[in-house]
C-alpha cells in the first residue's frame, strides 16, 4: 500500500510539472488574469514546505546523533559527508569546464549584453563562512534562516545531549515530541506538492517567456545533458558501489524529491521531502538527518557545473581567452563559491557575479545570465538533490 502510495503521488507531482510547463507557455494572452492566483498558491506552497524546514532539521538532527549513540560516529559520518561533497563539487566544476571548451560553445554566437547592478560575492565570504560556523545568537540563526549555523548548533546540542545522558532525557523527549510533529505536519503539505509544483513551474514559464527560452535553447540543452550525464554517471555509481543499491532503484525512490526541486527551485524547500525518500531507499535515520541538511547547505556540485559551463560559453561567446592557469583558478574558486551558495532560489547570481569578475568576463554578460538564471537553477537544484540522497545511501553503510 505504501509503495503504491508514493507511486500515485510520484506521477501526481509529474503530471503537475508537465502541466505547469504547458499552461506557463500559453498563459500570455490567455489566462493572465489566473496569475495572481498561481503566485498566491505558489507562495502559500513554499510557506508551508518552508514552515517546518529549520525545526525539522534541528529536532531530527539531535534524534538522529542520539540513535548514533556515539560521539565519536556522528564525527565519522559528518566528517564522511563533508569529504564526499567537496570531492563531488570539484569533479562537477571540472565536467562543467571540460565539455563546453571541448565542444566549442558559445563561439560565433553575438551576445546582446545588457547592465544589471549586482553586486559579486566577495572571495572572501568562504572565510567568513568559517568564522561564523558558531552562531553568537541561536534564535536569530533560526529567525535570519542561516541553515550552517543552525546545523552546527543542532551537532553541538545533539553532542553535549549524549554527554549528559540521563540528565538531558527531559530535553530530547521534547526534541522527539516536535519532530514528530513536524513530520506529520509535512506529511499533510505533500499532498499537496502536486498543485504546488504546478504553480511554481507555470510562474517560471511565464516570466521567462518562449523567446527567451527558444533564443538561448541549445546551450540550456547542452547543459541540461551534462547534468544528466554527471547524476547518472557520478551519482548513480557512487550509490551501487557505496550504498549497494541498484542505480535504476534508487532513481525511482527518488523522483518525487528531484521533480518538486526542479519546480521549487530550492533544495532547502525539498529537505522534508527529500527525508521521505531517504527513509524509503532504507537509510538509517541517524544519517539522513545530518547527511541531508548538510547536503542542501554545502552541496552544490550542479550550481558548481552551472558556474563553469556558462563562463567558457561567455568566454567564447566575448573573445575572452581562459589559459590553463586561469581555468585551474576559476575551478578552485567555482568550487568554493558554490559551497557558499545558499540552497535558495537565485542563490548563485552573486557567486557567478564574482566569478565571472575571476574570470575577466564584460560585466554586461550579467544581465544574460540573470535571464536564464531561474532556468539553470530548475535542474541544477534538481542535480543537488540527487547528490543529497545519493550521499545518504553511500553513508547508510556507516553507522553498521
Amino acid at each position: 500500500m505504501k509503495k503504491k502510495q508514493s507511486l500515485n503521488i510520484t506521477l501526481a507531482i509529474f503530471l503537475g510539472l508537465v502541466l505547469g510547463i504547458v499552461f506557463g507557455l500559453f498563459m500570455p494572452g490567455r489566462y493572465e488574469f489566473l496569475l495572481p492566483v498561481i503566485e498566491l498558491l505558489s507562495g502559500v506552497y513554499m510557506n508551508a514546505l518552508q514552515m517546518m524546514i529549520y525545526p525539522l532539521v534541528f529536532c531530527s538532527l539531535i534524534v538522529g546523533i542520539q540513535g548514533i549513540g556515539s560521539v565519536s560516529a556522528t564525527g565519522r559520518i559528518g566528517a564522511q559527508s563533508v569529504l564526499y561533497f567537496v570531492g563531488t563539487t570539484l569533479a562537477a566544476s571540472l565536467l562543467g569546464l571540460f565539455l563546453p571548451r571541448a565542444l566549442g560553445l558559445g563561439n560565433g554566437v553575438t551576445i546582446e549584453m545588457a547592465e544589471a547592478n549586482v553586486e559579486a560575492t566577495q572571495f572572501t565570504s568562504i572565510m567568513d563562512t568559517v568564522k561564523n560556523l558558531i552562531p553568537a545568537n541561536p534564535v536569530a540563526a533560526f529567525a535570519n534562516g542561516n541553515m550552517l549555523q543552525v546545523l552546527v548548533f543542532a551537532i553541538i546540542a545533539g553532542v553535549a545531549c549524549l554527554k549528559l545522558g540521563e540528565k538531558a532525557a527531559p530535553f530530547v523527549g521534547v526534541v522527539e515530541a516536535v519532530n514528530d510533529l513536524a513530520v506529520e505536519i509535512i506529511s499533510v503539505v505533500m499532498r499537496f506538492t502536486p498543485v504546488g509544483v504546478f504553480c511554481s513551474i507555470a510562474g517560471v514559464i511565464y516570466a521567462n517567456g518562449t523567446e527567451t527560452m527558444l533564443a538561448l535553447g541549445t546551450v540550456l540543452i547542452a547543459l541540461y545533458a551534462v547534468m544528466a550525464l554527471y547524476a547518472l554517471v557520478v551519482y548513480g555509481g557512487i550509490v551501487k558501489v557505496l550504498g549497494r543499491c541498484r542505480a535504476g532503484t534508487f532513481f525511482a525512490k527518488v523522483l518525487p524529491a528531484a521533480l518538486n526541486a526542479f519546480g521549487t527551485c530550492s533544495s532547502s524547500a525539498t529537505l522534508p521531502i527529500s527525508k521521505r525518500c531517504a527513509d524509503e531507499l532504507g537509510v538509517p535515520n541517524e544519517v539522513s538527518s545530518l547527511a541531508l541538511p548538510l547536503g542542501a547547505t554545502i552541496n552544490m556540485d550542479a550550481v558548481s557545473i552551472v558556474m563553469s559551463f556558462m563562463v567558457v560559453f561567455f568566454a567564447n561567446a566575448c573573445g575572452v581567452e581562459l589559459s590553463f592557469g586561469m581555468l585551474a583558478v576559476v575551478l578552485l574558486s567555482n568550487a568554493l563559491l558554490s559551497i557558499g551558495t545558499p540552497g535558495v532560489p537565485g542563490g548563485a547570481i552573486a557567486s557567478f557575479a564574482a566569478l565571472s569578475v575571476i574570470a575577466g568576463l564584460p560585466a554586461g554578460i550579467m544581465g544574460v545570465y540573470i535571464s536564464v538564471n531561474t532556468l539553470c537553477d530548475m535542474g541544477a537544484t534538481c542535480c543537488n538533490v540527487l547528490g543529497d540522497l545519493a550521499c545518504s545511501v553511500a553513508m547508510k553503510e556507516t553507522v553498521k
